[in-house]
């Protein structure tokens, strides 16, 4: 009884697979996202024809999408993810029985309205820009440990920049060089803005 049971099953899925192939009066989008910055998982894609979505899918660990079951036709794509600058593809051609390759062309930048940036200069004791500068980045923890998470190499104006998410947290900033006595400050991050400081390198006496 349960082979025969079996049996209809495994027929009725071989019936069901031809008739879903030969069905052409519909069509995909398939491409990839880039991101500035993080992982290009979890971008939400919606295709929408005028103010009407059609569909939507979200992107895998490689950035990639597929959106089925299209009626032929032109599509706007937007592609939004928390941290991001909405991404935006116009005109976007669907047929019927095809996939519309988009490839890799669209890279989401990060929307710096939704994160800490932490940006500094550091300077000699003369007040001169200090370039070539090693300048770190650590978050403070609760018991007073310091967990390091980045670093940066000061540009030609002695300049320097961290993105960090807005939650609040205390970070350190330490600025080294050859010669010279390290140099640190502390950054209170209590939200999304723009937190800037200076720090001054003194050669070792």
């Amino acid at each position: 009884m349960m082979r025969k049971t079996l049996l209809r099953v495994l027929a009725l899925a071989l019936i069901a697979v031809p008739v879903a192939a030969q069905d052409k009066t519909t069509g995909s989008i398939r491409g990839r996202v880039r991101v500035e910055a993080g992982t290009p998982a979890d971008v939400v894609v919606v295709a929408q024809q005028g103010e009407r979505e059609a569909a939507r899918a979200t992107t895998n660990s490689r950035g990639e999408f597929t959106i089925a079951g299209l009626p032929p036709g032109r599509y706007s794509l937007t592609f939004r993810k928390p941290g991001l600058s909405v991404g935006r593809i116009d005109d976007v051609e669907v047929k019927a029985g095809k996939t519309r390759q988009l490839g890799d062309r669209l890279i989401m930048t990060v929307d710096e309205g939704s994160l800490a940036l932490i940006r500094g200069s550091v300077f000699t004791a003369e007040g001169r820009s200090f370039a070539g500068v090693r300048v770190e980045l650590a978050r403070v923890e609760p018991d007073g440990t310091l967990k390091k998470l980045d670093g940066r190499i000061t540009n030609e104006t002695g300049s320097f920049g961290f993105r960090l998410p807005p939650a609040p947290a205390r970070y350190r900033i330490t600025a080294k060089a050859d010669g010279m006595e390290t140099a640190s400050k502390d950054v209170e991050v209590d939200g999304a803005a723009i937190y800037r400081l200076a720090l001054q390198l003194r050669r070792k006496e």
